[in-house]
């Protein structure tokens, strides 16, 4: 991935995507963006937050780490890249529900199998 676009997707597009999963869910689950290079990793959307007391479905409060491949962010800096983004933002609740169902995650509890969870490789398919 050239370095002008891991730049602009760190500055214009992790930044939608932490906001519109953070709206997703209750003001306790919290959205970082970790931009690409920092300690040589791509970069990285964290979603965390403190297990509900009492309700954790899983032993380990929610802390996972979302990726997207090189060449798909890449795809994103093209003619279509700005329709096909759009699709991608409002396809991210069902997204994240299919991710709770095929993984140890429970978004509703805070609660993961693993002490840290990764999703990598995404796409931007809706």
């Amino acid at each position: 991935m050239r370095p002008e676009s891991a730049n602009r997707f760190d500055a214009e597009f992790a930044p939608r995507i932490a906001e519109v999963i953070a709206a997703y869910f209750s003001k306790t689950v919290h959205t970082d963006v970790l931009p690409h290079g920092v300690d040589g990793q791509p970069t990285r959307v964290r979603i965390h937050a403190a297990a509900l007391s009492g309700l954790g479905l899983y032993p380990h409060p929610l802390n996972l780490y979302l990726t997207w491949e090189g060449d798909e962010i890449e795809r994103l800096m093209g003619e279509q890249g700005a329709t096909r983004f759009a699709r991608y933002l409002a396809a991210l609740p069902r997204k994240l529900n299919a991710w709770t169902q095929a993984r140890e995650l429970d978004f509703l509890t805070h609660t993961q199998g693993d002490p840290v969870a990764l999703i990598g490789g995404l796409d931007f398919e809706s």
